[in-house]
């Protein structure tokens, strides 16, 4: 933003240009029609100074017969045009407004949407640039557009003045446009401070915008009410506000004092214009009519030059927001993308790993450290291990949300870089451990899985019973089509109970799973963390399906509770990075390493021994029994029932990721 704020003039052009260029891609006809009343605003009040001259010189001599009249028609027609314009710019700016800013916003989101990977969201720096590439957004043609419209109009009044104060003075003309090129200057100095202000508080803004966000939102509400912490966040939110207020404010009083200069100036300029009009008048230099172009000329150059001043502030100033706008407009894919992208063959051997390194940025420690692992098609891999050990990273590298560092991912042979990464997701299917709630309809929610079963119910409703979330939407006031929110309503619909309904926080992630069950006809299946937040018999249940339903697919799981992995063909230890172990569960036990460890800890939770003084009875099961029991799946983790709004893994021995 530094660079944006002292940006040179050609900056300054290729910005209006692109302004302008929006405008006319949004609405061409109004756009020419605004333009046309700009030229014949600007040029208004010179030819009424001048038609009114004529009158008055004729009222003082000779009149010529008829013209009296022709100049007093054209006095009406120009009082005429001057009293509707401003209502047709008015109406014309606030249409321009509206296509403007619908055309600018679907193009900033389409450029968001062509990021294809997490990066730039995790990115402080560039967060704050789409926010105020959203704020430039709003109110564009008016700031902008209308600020052009201002500057012109402004230059064409100027100009046509200044040509008459030449006629009539040609030293005061110099005074009058020095004074005014000043005021100019020294505008546009000012709304480069307040640029850079603006991009220096971002920050602060967005830290004030957090702590509102946990002072009003439910899913803070009652850890703040249970800890008493709703003060402290309070007074950190206020900090903000009053740290952004003070940055605004000594930009105020440094504006409020060069204003205040500059307009004693253009006053002093104008009364003593005004005296020499006077005086030479009586001397018989100026006509009553010269004198009269002569204050209208004073007047309209400095109201013209005040209003371009003006104008040029916050035109620079919306250009210098707009910046931003062009910067994540045009910005470079955050990943590389091929430029003749290979065929993604179907997957019929594996995918594989080699010697995967990973780090966010040269400044983080590294993630991955050379992995290397195998995942066979039509297999299911399980990957484990403590929080830090990689594998949720690892997950998002096989959705290429990043890319390695170094090393390679290959989909049957093939470098997934080098394939159209749209054709990659598609074959993947996902439910990650902080799945979204979205505040659509049931239907919608499992739908956005494969928007493909929008228009399939069948699709859906097999998905739900998979999930064994289908009785509980049917239980819905209108089913599928029941909206899960109660955000969108009127204070009228607020008691209305099909307006909308709320699920409890293992339903939402029943629906999560249901999306992943939608894409049954693709080729990798993730699943991060898919149980976290059910109870007891709802994981068993769950993983139940998630059986049936891998069975034959190829898979990655990913779990802390170690009960739910253990019918994988393959289990895998992610240890600070790297592989530490890998085999079946067998294999682990009877090895005695990292995985066995972390087993019988979790196993530990399920054992209970009777009171001192009796023999010991293990009414648990056996550490080599874990997760399962005579009918199925059950949970692993001592805290299998975390309750319907747990997200996060807490107290099974592995938190995290």
């Amino acid at each position: 933003m530094t660079g944006s704020a002292g940006a040179g003039g050609g900056a300054t052009v290729r910005q209006v240009l692109a302004v302008c260029s929006l405008a006319a891609g949004a609405a061409p006809g109004i756009l020419l029609v605004y333009s046309v009343l700009m030229v014949a605003s600007g040029a208004l009040p010179v030819v009424i100074a001048w038609l009114t001259k004529l009158v008055l010189d004729q009222l003082a001599g000779e009149p010529v017969s008829g013209t009296l009249v022709v100049v007093g028609v054209g006095l009406a027609l120009a009082g005429l045009v001057g009293g509707v314009a401003p209502h047709a710019h008015r109406y014309l700016g606030a249409e321009l407004d509206r296509r403007v800013e619908v055309r600018a916003q679907d193009r900033l989101f389409g450029a968001v949407e062509r990021f294809v990977g997490l990066g730039r969201f995790e990115d402080p720096v560039f967060l704050d640039r789409l926010r105020l590439a959203q704020q430039s957004v709003h109110n564009l043609a008016d700031q902008a557009v209308g600020g052009v419209r201002g500057v012109v109009t402004s230059a064409i009044t100027i100009a046509g003045f200044v040509g008459s104060l030449f006629v009539l003075s040609p030293t005061l003309m110099v005074v009058v446009l020095g004074t005014g090129m000043l005021t100019l200057a020294a505008e546009i100095a000012l709304s480069r401070r307040r640029a850079r202000m603006l991009w220096r508080i971002g920050p602060v803004e967005r830290r004030e915008f957090f702590y509102a966000q946990l002072l009003s939102t439910v899913e803070a509400a009652k850890e703040v009410r249970l800890f008493g912490t709703g003060g402290f966040l309070r007074r950190r939110m206020m900090g903000e506000r009053l740290t952004a207020n003070a940055a605004r404010r000594a930009t105020d009083r440094r504006e409020v004092a060069v204003q205040s200069v500059l307009a004693v100036l253009a006053a002093t300029v104008a009364g003593g214009g005004l005296l020499w009009a006077i005086g030479d008048a009586q001397r018989g230099g100026l006509s009553v009519g010269d004198v009269t172009v002569f204050v209208a000329a004073v007047a309209g150059v400095q109201a013209a030059l005040a209003s371009l001043t003006n104008e040029v502030a916050r035109t620079h100033q919306a250009l210098l927001m707009f910046d931003h706008y062009l910067a994540v407009t045009r910005a470079a894919p955050d990943l590389p993308l091929a430029a003749r992208p290979r065929p993604l063959p179907p997957l019929r051997h594996a995918i594989e790993l080699r010697d995967v390194w990973f780090r966010y940025s040269e400044e983080h420690p590294w993630i991955l450290r050379g992995v290397t692992l195998r995942i066979p098609h039509g297999q299911a891999l399980a990957l484990v291990g403590l929080n830090g050990a990689g594998k949720s990273t690892l997950a998002k590298l096989l959705c290429r949300f990043y890319d390695p560092t170094r090393g390679v991912i290959l989909w049957d042979g093939v470098d997934i870089r080098q394939v159209d990464v749209t054709e990659l997701r598609q074959r993947v299917g996902a439910v990650f451990q902080d799945y979204m709630a979205y505040d659509l309809t049931a239907g919608e929610n499992i739908a956005l899985g494969d928007l493909d079963a929008l228009g399939d119910p069948g699709r859906i409703s097999t998905a739900a019973r998979r999930a064994g979330v289908h009785d509980r939407i049917t239980e819905l006031p209108r089913g599928y089509d029941t909206l899960l929110s109660r955000t969108f309503f009127s204070e009228s619909d607020k008691d209305d109970p099909e307006t909308g309904a709320m699920l409890s926080g293992g339903q939402w992630q029943r629906l999560a799973l249901a999306r992943a069950f939608l894409r049954d006809r693709h080729e990798l299946l993730i699943l991060d963390e898919p149980s976290s937040g059910l109870d007891p018999q709802a994981e068993a249940e769950i993983h139940r399906s998630l059986r049936r339903f891998r069975s034959g697919q190829t898979s990655l799981l990913i779990s802390h509770r170690l009960g739910a992995v253990r019918t994988a063909d393959l289990i895998v230890v992610l240890d600070d990075g790297q592989v530490a172990e890998r085999g079946t569960h067998l294999a682990l036990m009877t090895r005695g390493g990292l995985y066995a460890q972390l087993f019988r800890l979790q196993a530990a939770g399920y054992q209970e021994s009777a009171p001192t003084g009796g023999d010991d009875v293990d009414t648990g099961p056996r550490p080599d029994r874990v997760g399962t029991t005579a009918g199925g799946s059950r949970p692993s983790g001592p805290n299998g029932g975390q309750g319907d709004g747990a997200r996060h893994e807490h107290g099974t021995g592995l938190p995290g990721r």
